[in-house]
């Protein structure tokens, strides 16, 4: 069975760039993206984006996370996320 997740996940500036903080898991690509936006805009956070991943859970089987929108500051490689 496969599952499509939406999450905004934020930023904190780091000594040696920007760090992921806690992501947050939304219904829909919509609600993903207003509220990475919303994150963007906190002044602990140096930025955010949005993302989604389909997947299998029962699997434990997932396809790369596809970028919606960023804001603000990210890393440029989130091929480490």
């Amino acid at each position: 069975m496969s599952v499509t997740y939406f999450v905004a996940l934020p930023f904190v500036q780091a000594e040696d760039g920007q760090a992921p903080g806690q992501p947050q898991e939304l219904p829909n690509e919509h609600s993903a993206i207003v509220k990475a936006e919303a994150l963007a805009r906190q002044p602990e956070n140096a930025g955010a984006l949005a993302f989604k991943r389909t997947g299998d859970p029962n699997m434990g089987q997932f396809g790369d996370a596809q970028v919606l929108r960023t804001f603000g500051k990210v890393p440029e490689n989130l091929d480490e996320l």
